[in-house]
């Protein structure tokens, strides 16, 4: 505005001069209208140097905002990785030990099956001691069913570790594989 108006005053000075007819007040309003129009240069000058200043350290500060931002979240990709890493870890080691049992129980399944047809071959060649037998038998037979059944308990928590292991890994995997970003 100061600036606008000094150089409104320059011009309107150099006009008057001018109609005045006089050498020497045109002489002054020329000397006067560059002081003038050096002045509002000046001021306009320092106007844009300060609104450039500004404006940069604007963008430093956001600048270094969208830094920490990004340490942030690169803080905390880390640390979902790293959760993902012992999830998927813990489910292994359960999947290898259900394995384990369930191979375990299948080895006492077939023994226990072993047993009973040893114990019936038994029934058939002494049908003497028959009525003992038949105890044995049956009690044979209930373990062998509890061990079926055990078994298939086993297959079936081995098969939900393995499906949320699975799960575990894509979501691992996802993750790992998001883009980092980068600092500014």
């Amino acid at each position: 505005m100061v600036a606008a108006a000094l150089v409104i005053t320059a011009a309107i000075v150099v006009i008057g001069a001018v109609l005045s007819g006089s050498l020497t007040f045109v002489s002054i309003a020329a000397v006067l209208a560059v002081a003038l129009g050096a002045a509002a240069v000046r001021i306009t000058q320092t106007e844009l140097v300060t609104s450039r200043r500004d404006a940069a350290a604007g963008l430093a500060r956001q600048a270094q905002e969208y830094r920490e931002l990004a340490e942030q979240r690169s803080g905390e990709q880390r640390e979902f990785v790293e959760a993902m890493g012992s999830r998927v870890g813990k489910a292994e080691r359960a999947a290898a030990q259900l394995e384990s049992a369930v191979v375990a129980s299948q080895g006492r399944a077939a023994a226990t099956m072993r047993r009973l047809n040893a114990e019936t071959r038994r029934a058939d060649l002494a049908e003497a001691e028959g009525s003992r037998l038949a105890v044995a038998l049956e009690e044979s037979e209930e373990r062998a069913a509890e061990a079926v059944v055990r078994v298939a308990e086993l297959e079936n928590e081995n098969d939900v570790l393995r499906s949320e292991n699975q799960g575990l890994r894509t979501e691992l995997d996802i993750a790992t594989s998001w883009p980092q970003t980068g600092t500014a």
